[in-house]
């Protein structure tokens, strides 16, 4: 046996990195550990080389140093798989043993008093960068990359790197945690506990660069979301802001301070929560995303929605929990298991067995299962994480099982065969979801998995069958012909005459000799094709129908791999595609093909394996759904169940009231198995069962209490009765239509189960109504006797600028983190080529980025994000998703910013509220902040979100920044008269527009809320449960007084456009103000101050009665009672000016003729495309208004002169 040599310290990390490598071997060697005799521990006297690690692999033989060591222990898998990735497996060694190593151990003896930090800074940037789309170093798995590099990084992460240091570093610190938690490491470090906090004398050396949080690391945010544990509270918001906003700056570390302080629970402020709350309880839970799925931006819209409702709800004061969890996605996640199995070990599931293959899974999820948590803490998500649950749970799991057997036990869930969506592919049933309909306009090829080249579809195949004993024939046309094997009748409409004569007559099958009888049926289109349409019952859904009325047979002859049976030479065993030129062939050989021709169809394909659907007849499970869908519908009806917005209840409606039964079996291993076991009775006395008589099965919670009611069922001992445990799982949405309930521990009681059920809120987007919302509804009503929810809210769908429905082929589906990090166009390319795109579509979708984001996409932040989704969330169908318009919302962040630090500069000690010696312009703007109080609480009560945007939008940016801010510069600047009611009147905009904002733009809000000081040592610590503002406390609307100010505003309107019309960028013009009665001109009096300031005007005077303003003015309308006059003589050369004009004068004439002779041709109407004549229609209108300003001004100054 080999034998390692090693230093003994414990946190020696080359330790640890060889240790982890021979883990990885499965071949421990005999590990010595060396002790320190005068000097640093060493090899043994027989080693050559001097330095531990070392390794004697067999008498004589030595290996020494961490990196050879390493690499002779490790297996091959370890090294890289092909020489590509071996070398660079060996370049990130090398990598963290020359530049990472070093930095690292630089900056965790920086708790000896040395500074350290911007080493390790540089190449945490540099991994991060790297990490960002990737889960490990070089491979799928750990290679000797990773584990060289987690042990580098080691020392940092246990002592130096609290969760606000390493909070720009997302992606380095959740691959960390991957890889510290695989067993291997696990059974040679233990439990990794990363630093919580550093101590303060250590914290200094760190302050700048690392709390200066993202903007000064320069890493860039990626996707992994930030990590939650205890973050010391906010101190260094008492530094001086940075001068521009920085989203990076400012989400980078308050998350985890929200995540430890416990803001996001129920019980925050109270000892229980089945404790009494006058304010009332707001319970949600989130639609459980898929354990495979990554974000999208379908994911940021439903989340930005639920966390600002769920944060407006906390800020109320109401017992408030937003309950978080992820589905287990049985077809997506076991398909993306089974591809990584092949492609790494070369094995299919069934090569390990259905438990090896399970375990394989729950190792997989344990892997990366939470990567989607770490995404939704990135958009903000206000959760209760310590109730996350997963849908494959034991707790989930058994309310499962318990709903499946009561469910059987009435007689609700059935046995039956009937047809079923099938993917030849996936060897399963697929739910209606789970199939795209992709509409094609004719003959087109598709590529369909395990066929070589594209098959045909959008065409109609017309063919004769021969009637028996006669020499007629009927032709039909079908898009399948291949499925002509299994027909068994032929059907006309009983009142078409061109068929009357053939009632009760057959026709001849060629190929298997069938009689085929002739039925008549009302589904037939008399006027479609021949008005003869083939019947194949076990293929079509419609053919079914029609068999079961007609009791015909259903012979199937596709099998579960897509291949034919039960038909005759040469058929039998092709794949049904092939088939279907081989029957065409064999049709037109017996002289019975008519003809072929376009046809548009719809053609359904599985959504996981772009396999083209087959329906096929099946043993299944299904649910009755008939009752249930009454009593959710009536639900509705009655007004028990509100679904906003209402014309949903229309769609609601039409699938309740002609619901069909829901086949609930999957043919896969990863989900919940069906505790619905077949009986065999051994008593020669009861005849064997057939799979699809319900008697021959029971349900049980156990196998022993199915044998216990199987037993009494046949009247025999438990002794006499075998058990055969149904193979398949139940469909996704079952566990998902019991989420509400299941995850407060249903059936059992529990006090969340009290206090949370029935919700208040379904939130979620209307695609999904029927599938989950629906199934929801039923089930609850159903096994609790309540609706799981009062209210539900369904949002639009988000589609691209141009109205295009997101799709990878066309380049245009757009990943949240890359709005909120920001990305360059050659990394959206990049991110093409890991897809699974055809070449082809991948060089079409690389055009539609160029032209939509030809320098890629800018950093918007996470805070721009969800403001913008909310803003465009109007209660309709879509949101054609503009990225410039998210632009604009971060430059709003930084109009907050900037106003803030304006406002911090001023607000010195300030009074506990208002003085009563407000100006007029600090009534208007707590007039305004009532407005927008009114509106913010209106719009969250009718789920009006774009409302609630614009409301406060125009608050800060129009009225707080645009007036407010401006008329006070010359307060703050002057003596102390009206300065304490201005800063108190500042403050309480500042404090109530933050609180306004602080559901939908959650970090900047809080940033900026931090840095206020507070008027009440007792204040809440942070903004997220400080209350919102409401209008019983913000009453405070004056409109007569807003009408004032909105006159003055006008009159700066009107003073603005002269300067500009007259270029006067920095000279100050007297202004004079012509009213036309004596209210007017005390309006106007009363705001002169405020319409010097914001106009830049020199002095404003309002003329008297009759008195007539100074020679030399330019005027202006600034409404029908107030005329404006700006004076310009003396502040401009008239001369000059008028000679500048007449040069314009002609360009502008001379354009105008131009645009005229272009329209004036014959034939411009008819040859010019309608966009263009627009176009030119508008340049003309402004050309003409510039002209006729261009001589009014000319006009002014010539009397000037």
């Amino acid at each position: 046996m080999p034998t390692l040599y090693l230093s003994p310290h414990p946190d020696n990390f080359q330790n640890h990195r060889v240790l982890v490598a021979a883990r990885y071997a499965q071949v421990l060697p005999h590990v010595v550990e060396m002790a320190e005799q005068g000097g640093p521990p060493r090899p043994p006297a027989s080693c050559p080389l001097s330095k531990l690690p070392a390794l004697e692999s067999q008498p004589g033989v030595w290996v020494s140093g961490p990196a050879a060591v390493a690499h002779l222990l490790a297996p091959e898998q370890l090294r890289g798989q092909g020489p590509v990735a071996a070398a660079l497996v060996q370049q990130w060694v090398s990598y963290a043993d020359g530049e990472v190593a070093p930095a690292a151990c630089a900056a965790a003896f920086s708790t000896l008093g040395m500074r350290a930090g911007a080493e390790l800074r540089r190449v945490l940037g540099v991994l991060d960068g790297h990490l960002k789309l990737r889960t490990y170093l070089v491979e799928e798995g750990v290679t000797l990359a990773d584990v060289t590099m987690a042990c580098a990084l080691l020392l940092p992460y246990k002592y130096v790197l609290d969760p606000r240091i390493r909070a720009p570093y997302p992606n380095v610190t959740r691959w960390f945690l991957t890889c510290v938690n695989q067993p291997h490491f696990q059974a040679v470090l233990g439990p990794v506990k990363l630093c919580e906090a550093l101590p303060s004398s250590v914290l200094f050396h760190w302050q700048l660069p690392f709390l200066g949080r993202a903007m000064t690391c320069g890493a860039g945010s990626g996707h992994g979301g930030l990590c939650s544990g205890l973050c010391p509270s906010p101190a260094d918001v008492a530094g001086p802001m940075p001068d521009a906003y920085s989203p990076q700056y400012v989400e980078a570390a308050w998350y985890p301070w929200w995540e430890s302080q416990g803001f996001f629970k129920p019980e925050y402020g109270r000892q229980r929560v089945s404790d009494p709350n006058p304010k009332g309880l707001f319970m949600m839970c989130i639609p459980p995303p898929n354990v495979t799925g990554s974000l999208h931006l379908g994911h940021a819209l439903t989340n930005a929605i639920q966390d600002a409702l769920t944060r407006w709800h906390r800020m109320r004061g109401e017992t408030t929990l937003w309950n978080p969890g992820c589905d287990h996605a049985g077809i997506a996640t076991q398909v993306v298991v089974e591809k990584k199995l092949w492609r790494e070990r070369g094995l299919t599931r069934h090569d390990l067995g259905r438990e090896a293959f399970i375990q394989e899974i729950w190792e997989w999820k344990n892997e990366k299962g939470d990567r989607i948590y770490h995404q939704l803490k990135k958009l903000g998500s206000s959760m209760d994480w310590d109730r996350a649950c997963f849908t494959m749970d034991p707790k989930l799991s058994y309310a499962v099982q318990e709903a499946f057997v009561r469910l059987h036990e009435e007689g609700v869930i059935y046995r039956s065969k009937r047809l079923v969506n099938w993917s030849c592919t996936l060897h399963s049933a697929i739910s209606d979801i789970e199939v795209d309909k992709k509409e094609l306009p004719g003959r087109t090829l598709l590529p369909v998995p395990g066929y070589k080249d594209k098959v045909e579809f959008g065409v109609l195949v017309s063919f004769a069958y021969k009637v028996q004993d006669s020499d007629e024939e009927v032709s039909v046309a079908t898009t399948r012909v291949e499925t002509m094997l299994g027909d068994t009748a032929v059907a006309v409409h009983p009142r078409d005459p061109r068929y009357q004569h053939l009632h009760g007559k057959y026709v001849l099958h060629p190929f298997t000799g069938r009689h085929l009888p002739i039925v008549c049926d009302d589904f037939v289109d008399m006027d479609f094709g021949t008005g003869a349409v083939k019947i194949t019952p076990a293929h079509d859904h419609n053919d079914y129908e029609v068999g079961q009325r007609h009791g015909l047979d259903c012979i199937t002859i596709i099998d579960d791999s897509g291949c034919l049976i039960n038909v005759p030479p040469p058929f039998l065993g092709m794949k049904r595609f092939e088939a279907r030129g081989a029957v065409l062939e064999a049709l037109k050989q017996k002289g019975l093909f008519k003809d072929v021709r376009e046809n548009p169809m719809v053609v359904p394909v599985c959504s996981r394996s772009k396999d083209v659907v087959e329906p096929l007849l099946k043993p299944q499970w299904y649910v009755r759904c008939e009752g249930m869908a009454r009593g959710a519908a009536d639900a509705v009806r009655r007004g028990d169940l509100r679904i906003v917005p209402p014309f949903h209840c229309k769609t609601w409606f039409q699938w309740m009231d002609n619901i069909r039964d829901w086949c609930i079996s999957r043919q896969l291993w990863w989900g919940h198995r069906i505790p619905a076991y077949f009986i065999t009775v051994d008593d020669p006395s009861v005849p064997p069962g057939e799979d699809t008589d319900g008697k021959y099965w029971v349900s049980g919670r156990s196998e022993g209490e199915a044998k216990d009611k199987a037993a009494k069922t046949f009247g025999v001992t438990p002794d006499k009765i075998l058990l055969r445990q149904d193979e398949d799982v139940l469909d996704t949405w079952f566990s998902s239509g019991i989420f509400p309930f299941s995850i407060f521990g249903w059936p059992n009681p529990s006090e969340d189960l009290q206090v949370f059920y029935p919700g208040t809120l379904l939130e979620t987007g209307h695609d999904i109504l029927f599938f989950w919302v629906a199934r929801m509804v039923m089930l609850g009503l159903k096994l609790t006797g309540k609706l799981p929810f009062r209210e539900v809210y369904l949002h639009a769908v988000v589609r691209d600028a141009h109205g295009r429905k997101m799709s990878k082929s066309l380049g245009n589906v757009i990943d949240p983190l890359d709005v909120i990090s920001g990305i360059t166009l050659e990394g959206l390319h990049e991110q093409l080529l890991e897809s699974n795109l055809e070449p082809v579509e991948v060089e079409r979708a690389k055009q539609g980025q160029k032209s939509d984001y030809p320098n890629g996409i800018p950093e918007c932040g996470t805070d721009a994000l969800r403001f913008a989704l909310c803003a465009y969330t109007s209660q309709g169908r879509d949101i054609n998703l503009d990225v410039n318009r998210i632009l604009g919302y971060r430059h709003f962040c930084n109009k907050l910013w900037n106003a803030t630090r304006f406002a911090l500069r001023g607000l010195g000690d300030m009074p506990p509220g208002p003085t009563g010696a407000e100006s007029l312009i600090d009534r208007w703007i707590l007039s305004r902040l009532s407005l927008a109080v009114e509106l913010s609480d209106a719009g969250f009560q009718a789920y009006d979100f774009p409302a609630i945007t614009t409301a406060i939008y125009n608050f800060w940016l129009y009225e707080l920044c645009d007036v407010y801010l401006e008329c006070l510069k010359p307060v703050f600047a002057g003596a102390e008269a009206g300065m304490a009611a201005a800063r108190c009147t500042l403050y309480t905009c500042l404090e109530t527009g933050l609180r306004l904002l602080s559901p939908f733009m959650p970090f900047v809000s809080e940033e900026l809320f931090q840095r206020l000081p507070r008027r009440d040592s007792s204040a809440p610590p942070s903004i997220c449960v400080t209350p919102y503002p409401s209008t019983e406390q913000f009453c405070w609307r004056d409109t007569g007084l807003e009408g004032t100010v909105e006159f003055a505003l006008g009159i700066v309107r009107a003073v603005r456009s002269l300067r500009a019309d007259y270029n006067l960028t920095r000279t100050r013009a007297d202004c004079f103000l012509q009213c036309l009665d004596p209210d007017t001109a005390n309006a106007a009096s009363s705001c002169s101050t405020y319409i010097r300031v914001l106009s830049s005007s020199g002095h404003v005077r309002v003329l008297g009665p009759g008195e007539a303003p100074p020679t030399g003015c330019a005027v202006a309308v600034a409404s029908e009672k107030c005329t404006v006059h700006l004076l310009l003589k003396g502040l401009i050369d008239a001369e000059k000016e008028v000679s500048k004009l007449a040069g314009k004068q002609g360009e502008l004439q001379k354009q105008i003729e131009r645009l005229q002779e272009r329209m004036e041709t014959p034939d411009y109407g008819t040859k010019v495309p309608p966009k263009v004549q627009e176009a030119d229609t508008a340049k003309l209108q402004q050309s003409r208004a510039e002209l006729q300003k261009v001589a009014e001004a000319m006009e002014t100054f010539r009397r000037m002169m």
